[in-house]
């Protein structure tokens, strides 16, 4: 197997488990949060997919599907490229209302297919090629920050996970 099927495969895994994840959920579901300082499941597949859309969107030079699809409006948010969650208070997260669980999955299959896209045309020299963020030390690498989009989307995926059992208990997951 390739590096670039690796990777594919791995960012490909992320919209799956959230269809899961999101199945059958309501409003209320998508924006409860365990205590008021604790993410929702909506805010979590929000973020890891605003995460995903911006870093992608700068490894090609380009804009955020965000903004050019406009998917803010289905958000119900402005088209600000650095709203991606980073930071957000308590209050902000709270504020935070989900769009239905479909308008996440298509949200987050768009920036995956796009990160899938980028990644099929890297040549392996591309992997190495250093990233212009002197406040990391060593500096990152197109490869590293790959892997780091892919961890930080599986590690956002399992928690809105966790919070559905803390929501709904043990049995909503159908293997």
């Amino acid at each position: 197997m390739e590096w670039k099927d690796l990777l594919i495969d791995g960012y490909s895994r992320v919209p799956e488990f959230l269809e899961n994840v999101l199945k059958g959920l309501t409003q209320d579901d998508l924006d409860w949060q365990p205590r008021y300082d604790c993410n929702s499941i909506g805010w979590l597949v929000w973020h890891l997919t605003r995460q995903q859309d911006a870093q992608i969107a700068s490894l090609i030079g380009g804009k955020q599907l965000w903004v050019t699809d406009k998917w803010y409006t289905k958000f119900g948010r402005q088209p600000e490229p650095d709203d991606v969650g980073f930071g957000h208070s308590p209050e902000q997260v709270s504020a935070f209302k989900s769009p239905e669980s479909r308008t996440l999955l298509g949200y987050n299959r768009a920036v995956v297919e796009r990160s899938k896209q980028h990644i099929s045309s890297l040549s392996e020299n591309d992997l190495d090629r250093e990233l212009n963020e002197p406040w990391f030390q060593p500096l990152p690498t197109v490869g590293v920050r790959l892997v780091s989009i892919l961890d930080d989307s599986i590690l956002h995926a399992g928690q809105a996970a966790y919070v559905r059992g803390m929501r709904q208990g043990k049995g909503w997951q159908k293997y």
